[in-house]
């Protein structure tokens, strides 16, 4: 095999890796070396080493020959990717929970897009940070956990110990998504207490351990 088809066969590989992480579906890719330049012989069979793989569309590997008189060349290969990623269905507003309707999938070029989302069931649910046209791919940095508790709204102030479970009304004083700590005043004896998000307008004491709900 020739050095420059190495070199592709490792840069997609280290692609195929990252598309992995990602969680992309369905990946595709197309690589060529950016920097053709012929290599001198080496008696031995030469190595492949990545150098610098955080942008596909400039990536850096070396190829060295560990022969007595050895060199080392370094090569730039361009990459693309593309892949079925999450896509806003139609239009939707900021601070919206994505629904089913609201999402599809489409092959997209996700070259320079490093936090698409793979799949429309991880986009559903979640909250928009900003509004989005129909058409755009869904981006971990534009989504956040949607708010459960407002800030001023009534909330139900949850207690459980073994089978027991106390409920009292209160009144959030911070916003949060699930697994939140907010501050909640208690409506019964006016103390302000932290508790977690567990539920719509539902919390309950931050110290109990998450390992420890049923």
């Amino acid at each position: 095999m020739s050095i420059t088809a190495r070199l592709e066969q490792a840069a997609r590989e280290q692609l195929a890796r990252q598309a992995e992480t990602a969680g992309l579906s369905e990946p595709q890719f197309t690589v060529s070396v950016a920097t053709p330049r012929a290599a001198p012989p080496c008696a031995k069979p030469v190595n492949i080493e990545a150098v610098d793989t955080r942008t596909p569309a400039r990536m850096r590997f070396a190829v060295l020959c560990s022969d007595a008189g050895g060199w080392k060349y370094e090569y730039v290969l361009r990459g693309s990717v593309s892949a079925l990623v999450a896509v806003t269905a139609v239009p939707v507003a900021a601070g919206q929970a994505l629904t089913v309707q609201d999402v599809t999938l489409e092959r997209r070029d996700v070259t320079t897009i490093a936090d698409a989302i793979g799949s429309a069931e991880a986009a559903t649910g979640q909250a928009t940070r900003r509004s989005l046209r129909a058409g755009e791919v869904l981006r971990q940095a534009q989504l956040s956990a949607p708010l459960l508790v407002k800030r001023g709204e009534a909330v139900i102030m949850l207690a459980r110990f073994e089978a027991l479970e106390i409920s009292t009304a209160g009144e959030a004083l911070d916003a949060g998504a699930i697994n939140a700590l907010v501050r909640v005043r208690n409506l019964a004896n006016g103390r302000v207490v932290r508790m977690r998000v567990i539920a719509p307008g539902t919390v309950e004491p931050a110290d109990i351990p998450r390992s420890a709900q049923p």
